[in-house]
């Protein structure tokens, strides 16, 4: 697949400023079944304490044999030793058997909720004022639904893609330390997610005061989580005797000179067509300072004020280490023989971890202070390109539901599946055509809520692009 210059990207998908509202569309006639779908699923606890994916796939794939598709083209996978952590993995078959498949992508895991502390039962969907309100109504639970409805009406209406269609409903991306199953799919089951490309969460649209869409976007690649501890050791002593070092001191020294360092700016295409697509959308001294930054060289003054705006603008634009945790000594009375700290990185895609490490040693200039990354190793892989052909489908179904509002790419500053997949060497991209205000969707937080009508918009924009991506030739 060819792939546009960035410039050229942008100014394609930059059609015009924001469209007025329309009023609600007429109910589709299938609506009922995909709510009541929708339903089971949010109501289905999923958390990791208490919950049980297994559950919740399974009924996910009773709609899909219900709708015809075989039981042979559904299974449940189940990581051995997590017998509730089961994935759903389904596919559609094509009419050529030679064309790579497309993968829709969503995990049905999600945050722990107590009712005591929410509004509303975190596991009973609430609809109240425009608005659905649960655990896991947007993250990601709304994708899983409208990816599984979607198979399940291409299957009714007899609609037969030219490439295979591939879902797979997967657990434990909110605690990827009980065992991702994404993780586990790639490594022992590489089969069932190999494809052309992947549709993932990790973008929505952007709504103005009024609820009016202003941006639809598409995320292409996301920054690598990787930690890094640190440490420093001393003999120790009585308290009463300070010596001329001190552990927790030293380490506190290198840890103030890394907590002023800035990573360079590093601008690849998707965050250069974000801060293009910005820039037209805001205005004022804002726009000026989103065109400074992707100037050659970047205005760094430019940067600092965006960072002062909008943390995320900062995290986009350069690889950024904090200080997350800290500890020391042993006793209250005494010097300390040790401290240790957490530095959490997320590293622009394409930066080699190592390459982080030395640059981290380096800014802390104390050869008695060590560092080593801990835990997984980060995985990293370039961002997926935004091609011509991942780009059409989109513009082309988006300007029957929301005419005139842009097509905004971003990338990911958190992390999501999508890391797996893009290390395995499929590409993942962020697309839910799901509409947030500036409040957001509450993920991980209290009162998880998402619009109705994002909602369903989602469920048409993604049934339809879907059908798109699946009659391409490759």
């Amino acid at each position: 697949m060819h792939t546009l210059p960035v410039r050229a990207v942008a100014c394609l998908m930059l059609v015009a400023a924001a469209a007025i509202a329309a009023p609600p569309p007429a109910p589709a006639k299938d609506e009922a079944a995909f709510r009541a779908l929708y339903r089971e699923l949010v109501e289905i606890n999923t958390t990791r304490s208490v919950g049980s994916c297994t559950e919740a796939a399974e009924a996910m794939r009773q709609h899909l044999l219900a709708a015809g598709i075989p039981a042979a083209d559904t299974q449940i996978l189940v990581p051995p030793g997590h017998p509730k952590d089961g994935a759903l993995v389904a596919v559609l078959h094509g009419s050529d058997p030679h064309a790579k498949a497309i993968l829709l992508l969503a995990h049905i895991d999600v945050v722990e909720a107590r009712r005591e502390d929410w509004v509303r039962d975190p596991f009973k969907l609430v609809e109240e004022d425009g608005w659905f309100y649960a655990r896991g109504v947007s993250d990601d639970k709304a994708m899983a639904a409208v990816f599984t409805d979607s198979l399940v009406r291409y299957r009714t209406e007899g609609f037969r893609p030219r490439r295979d269609i591939k879902l797979a409903l997967t657990c434990r991306e909110e605690t990827p330390e009980a065992g991702n199953t994404v993780k586990w799919l790639t490594s022992e089951r590489p089969d069932v997610l190999t494809s052309a490309f992947a549709l993932n969460e990790g973008a929505g649209g952007e709504l103005d005061d009024h609820g009016r869409p202003v941006a639809l976007q598409i995320q292409a690649g996301e920054k690598v989580y990787q930690d890094f501890r640190l440490e420093t050791t001393d003999v120790g002593g009585h308290s009463s005797r300070p010596t001329r070092e001190n552990a927790i001191v030293r380490l506190a020294a290198g840890l103030a000179r890394l907590g002023t360092y800035q990573f360079p700016i590093a601008v690849n295409q998707a965050t250069h067509g974000y801060f293009e697509a910005e820039a037209k959308l805001t205005g004022g001294a804002t726009a000026a300072d989103m065109r400074a930054v992707l100037q050659t060289p970047p205005d760094e003054a430019a940067a600092q004020r965006l960072w002062t705006v909008n943390p995320s603008w900062n995290g986009m634009l350069r690889t950024t280490c904090i200080v997350s945790q800290v500890s020391g000594g042993h006793a209250p009375n005494a010097l300390p023989q040790h401290a240790t700290a957490n530095v959490n990185c997320r590293i622009l895609p394409g930066v080699p971890v190592t390459e982080v490490e030395r640059e981290i040693v380096r800014v802390l200039a104390d050869e008695r202070i060590t560092v080593a990354p801990t835990g997984d190793p980060g995985l990293q892989s370039p961002p997926p390109p935004l091609t011509e052909s991942i780009l059409a489908p989109v513009r082309r179904v988006a300007a029957t539901i929301w005419p005139g509002v842009p097509l905004v790419p971003t990338m990911s500053t958190g992390a999501t599946d999508g890391r797996f997949l893009n290390a395995a060497g499929v590409p993942t991209y962020g697309l839910s055509g799901m509409f947030h205000d500036a409040e957001g969707s509450h993920a991980h937080g209290l009162n998880e809520r998402i619009r109705v009508r994002s909602l369903l918009e989602g469920r048409r924009f993604l049934y339809e692009v879907v059908k798109l991506y699946s009659m391409q030739p490759e």
